[in-house]
This record gives C-alpha cells, sequence and structure tokens, in this order.
C-alpha cells in the first residue's frame, strides 16, 4: 500500500510534531540573494558583497531603497526593486531568518510565484533584487548563475569586501561555502524527510539508505551532503 512520506524544506514545527510529524534531516540546500546579471552596478557588487544588516534594510525595514544606500554611494539614487515569494515555502522562511526575522509575511516587495518566477521577475529588471534556492540559482549543466542572473556574494565578515572564501561565482563555490559552513546556516538549511510517526518498513530501509550509500548521490542531485554530526543525528532517529 501507498505510505505517506513528504519532503520540507524549513524547520517542522513543535505543532507538527505534536500532530504526528517525524523528520529526519537527509540533505542540505541553501538560498542566495540573486540580482540581474544587468545590474549597473554588478562589477561593484560582486568586489564588496552584501552584509546581512544591508539585507535586512531592503527585505525587512525597507530604510534600505537605493543602491547607492547598497554601496555607500549617495550619488547613487537608482531604486532597488524587491522580489519575493508569494507562496509559502522553505526559501522564504530561511531568507527572513537570516535578515533578523521570523515570519515570511515580513517580508517586503513584489510577490512572485514560486522559484522560477522570482528568478525571470529579477533576470527581467536590471535594478531588482530576490532570492533563489541553489538549484534555481545555478544552471544545472554549466555550474554557472543561470543565464541573465548573477548571485550576490554574501559578505559574512562584514570587511566591506568579498574574500576567497565568500565567493559564489559558480555551483562547485556554493556547495563548498555551504558544505564547509562558511555560508551561513540559515540561509542554509537540512532538508528533511517527513513520515506520520517513526518510520518502518520499506521507508525504514529507504531512508537508511540515504543515510548511507545515498548521501553519494547527493552532489549529483544539486544539493549538499550532510556534515558527519548531522548525519549522527539522523541515523539516531532511526534506532
Amino acid at each position: 500500500g501507498a505510505v505517506d512520506i513528504g519532503m520540507v524544506s524549513r524547520e517542522i514545527s513543535p505543532e507538527e510534531v505534536d500532530l504526528g510529524a517525524y523528520g529526519i534531516a537527509v540533505t542540505r540546500d541553501a538560498v542566495f540573494g540573486t540580482i540581474s546579471d544587468k545590474n549597473p552596478y554588478l562589477a561593484d557588487l560582486m568586489q564588496t558583497g552584501i552584509t546581512k544588516e544591508i539585507l535586512a534594510g531592503i527585505f525587512l525595514t525597507g530604510e534600505i531603497t537605493t543602491w547607492g544606500q547598497v554601496l555607500g554611494k549617495p550619488e547613487i539614487t537608482e531604486e532597488i526593486h524587491v522580489y519575493t515569494r508569494s507562496d509559502a515555502c522553505g526559501a522564504a522562511e530561511m531568507w527572513v531568518k537570516y535578515d533578523g526575522s521570523k515570519n515570511q509575511e515580513e517580508l517586503l516587495g513584489i510577490g512572485v510565484n514560486a522559484d522560477p518566477g522570482v528568478l525571470e521577475a529579477v533576470i527581467k529588471d536590471p535594478l531588482g533584487i530576490g532570492y533563489n534556492n541553489l538549484n534555481y540559482a545555478y544552471d544545472t549543466k554549466t555550474g554557472l548563475p543561470v543565464a541573465g542572473a548573477a548571485v550576490l556574494p554574501l559578505d559574512v565578515n562584514e570587511n566591506g569586501e568579498v574574500d576567497s572564501e565568500e565567493v559564489l561565482s559558480n555551483k562547485d563555490d556554493a556547495v563548498a561555502a555551504v558544505a564547509e559552513n562558511r555560508y551561513p546556516s540559515p540561509p542554509a538549511r537540512p532538508l528533511y524527510l517527513v513520515t506520520k510517526g517513526k518510520p518502518s518498513g520499506a521507508v525504514m530501509d529507504f531512508i537508511s539508505w540515504i543515510l548511507a550509500d545515498g548521501q553519494s548521490f547527493v552532489n549529483e542531485a544539486g544539493y549538499v551532503e550532510l556534515t558527519a554530526e548531522q548525519l549522527k543525528s539522523s541515523q539516531d532517529l532511526l534506532k
């Protein structure tokens, strides 16, 4: 017979656990800031990156409204066009948590449906900014950002420049940054397989395989392997 099992790309709430949700982390994903590769300030942005504080000013408080404010160049007055997800999703939840809040509804911007919708809006708008999951920000064939888009590097140490460990010029860079915990979490996060109650039988076997031999296929599928610690925690949940 059919077995209920689902994938969840956000944290599982205590209320869902109370209703029987049993979540086991099986891989990792991450959310990245995306802009058009026709952004007139692309070269500067790739050198300076963007800080958590600036992202909060753009997506949460609305205090940052121009690209000049982002770059510390008040003579630049062109407005930032902000895009966010209109559908409830893990990507938005992780993005808002990185920016310093909790609820997706607090994100400012024009609501666009789904990952491809946000990316398309950003590509078409040289002054736009949005956010996308790993597999949408980067082209699976070339490993480069999707044609027409650029991935904004985060200035994690806030030194005003993109250091070598902060570069996100291709998918390999991004995966390595997440795998080595150089990219913050959030917006990196585990992805969970969820069953109603502790899994058993074939479902238990399937999840056990994912947490063993299956990890070797994670990168090929466009995700990031769990850390050794995360892997052990997940395996312990099956005991």
